[in-house]
């Protein structure tokens, strides 16, 4: 019974991780209808930045995730706006692959900037951890649940109550029919960019907090995460969540039960197991678990 509740622990942990990065998908699909490949760079330069911030220039921990945050989301802005909106009215297969190029030129650049190694953080818990009845769990990963919970919070109340979030749904609804009331298309876009960023940004500290460390290969979670994307429903920031979830503790059980019990799946099926469930999802429920179904008239 205690490995089964570690396993669903670790599963949790890792999940809210895949909740965060989907989240940051969901956003830009569900106002510009693209998928953004990009995500996974903009993970990166926001877990750098944070690390320029704590350890070159000495800023306490909370405020330097803050600070690049908000650098990070303006850089989602500015893309939306010197490269992304350059391609309205293209196809989207076209689109898809200059964010996939954009996700390139970061995977480069990166490394130029700050290196290869594995560095550290310097975050305010380290890795103490506390105990929680049969199980010892990591502070890291207390704080990265709590701050998941937080963000979804925070996502919801924004799409449901604020001006903005309204104004995203409408224009993800029907663009003309939002651009005629007087919503900003551009100005949406642009928003959905810039969540994106400040969104990846809180999973790549929480990614690289503790010992996790940070390092040009944490930029592959986004990977990890889109077959969370994919069952939840492209356009659900619920299924978004939910999808995380799932994913994440069905990727710990794995790993922790099928060495034992299905050895002839091999070694590292856990990484596999992700797109398995994915795809049982997709076979029954075609549009996600909470994704809109299209309906087309004849």
């Amino acid at each position: 019974m205690t490995k089964l509740l570690e396993l669903t622990f670790s599963g949790t942990i890792r999940g809210a991780l895949y909740a965060l990065v989907a989240l940051g998908f969901v956003v830009i699909y569900k106002s510009t209808g693209v998928i953004n490949f990009a995500q996974g760079g903009l993970l990166l330069l926001g877990m750098y930045l944070t690390y320029n911030a704590r350890v070159t220039w000495g800023v306490p921990f909370w405020l330097a995730v803050l600070l690049a945050a908000t650098a990070t989301a303006l850089v989602g802005a500015l893309v939306e706006r010197t490269v992304l909106r350059r391609m309205v009215g293209q196809p989207v297969f076209a689109v898809v692959m200059v964010t996939l190029g954009l996700l390139i030129i970061v995977q480069q650049v990166i490394p130029t900037i700050w290196g290869y190694d594995r560095l550290d953080l310097g975050d305010p818990w380290g890795v103490r951890k506390v105990s929680l009845g049969p199980l010892d769990v990591e502070v890291k990963d207390l704080w990265t649940l709590a701050l998941a919970v937080i963000v979804l919070a925070a996502f919801f109340a924004f799409f449901r109550f604020g001006r903005y979030g309204v104004a995203m749904r409408a224009t993800a609804f029907d663009q003309e029919a939002a651009i005629a009331q007087g919503i900003s298309a551009r100005r949406v876009f642009a928003l959905s960019w810039a969540i994106a960023g400040a969104v990846a940004t809180l999973a790549g500290v929480m990614l690289a907090a503790g010992s996790g460390g940070v390092d040009p290969s944490k930029d592959i979670i986004a990977l990890a995460a889109f077959p969370a994307i994919i069952l939840g429903g492209l356009d659900s920031p619920l299924g978004a969540v939910v999808g995380g979830f799932v994913i994440g503790i069905s990727q710990s059980l794995t790993s922790g039960y099928q060495p034992e019990h299905a050895p002839f799946l091999g070694e590292g099926f856990d990484v596999v197991m992700p797109y398995v469930v994915m795809v049982l999802i997709l076979l029954v429920r075609p549009y996600g678990l909470f994704g809109t179904r299209e309906v087309v008239r004849v």
